[in-house]
Formats: structure tokens, sequence, C-alpha cells
């Protein structure tokens, strides 16, 4: 796992962030904002708002009318198999499953279907940790 917390950090460019809050207090605010000021494109995706930080913000992975590098996603387990069918169908290269998700039997067909997994892990914090060495 530990190469793919670092291939998917120094490889991906666009982050779709599912389950993104446009509260500041929220994890997943706090992580899509640190990473889009590290250099990464937030893709931000949410069903309940539009806009987030001033960017449109779409339903679902489907929607996104460019190609994504990495799903990071703030969702509960059970939603996590729809996820990963819709980045499958993407062309996603990567799933990030944040602090507190799993979900074995996506994670087992997400990297069937060639894409990189973490699960279980900040992406904040990997980021941190692997350019603070």
């Amino acid at each position: 796992m530990a190469d793919d917390v670092e291939w998917i950090l120094r490889n991906s460019k666009k982050v779709a962030v599912v389950g993104i809050s446009d509260k500041p207090e929220r994890d997943s605010y706090r992580v899509a904002k640190y990473l889009s000021d590290k250099g990464y494109e937030i893709i931000p995706v949410n069903p309940t708002i539009t806009t987030w930080n001033g960017k449109k913000v779409y339903p679902d992975i489907s929607s996104i009318p460019d190609p994504v590098d990495v799903v990071d996603v703030f969702r509960r387990p059970d939603a996590v198999p729809e996820i990963v069918d819709q980045a499958i169908e993407k062309g996603a290269k990567a799933v990030w499953l944040q602090e507190g998700i799993r979900h074995e039997e996506s994670e087992n067909k997400a990297r069937r279907n060639g894409l990189r997994v973490v699960s279980d892990r900040c992406m904040m914090k990997e980021h941190m940790r692997l350019n603070n060495k």
C-alpha cells in the first residue's frame, strides 16, 4: 500500500473529491483545500451543493466532463461500491478511501480493473508525511 500512496500522490493532478463539504470545519473541505494549495486540481463532487471555493460541484463522478486521476472518497462505506463503479467507468487511475473508510469487495474490484487503491488513510496527512521526509 505504501507504494500506492506514493504513486498516487506523485502522479495524480486531478482529484475528484466525493462528499466534499462547503463547510470549512469539515475534513473533506480542509483536505481538498490543502490539496488545492499544494497544486492539485480539485474536482468537487456532492449532489447537495452547487459550488465549492468558486468551482462548479458535480453531483457524481459520471457527471464530470473531464478525466480524473484519483477519486478521493469522503462517504460512508455503503456508498463505496457505486463510487468505485463510476471511477472505473470514468477511467480514473486510483481510488483513495479516507480515514475510517474501507470496503474490501470494492477495493478488490478496483484493483482487478487496474486502479490503485488506498483505504483508511488521509490523503492530506500522507502528502504531509511524504513531503516532510
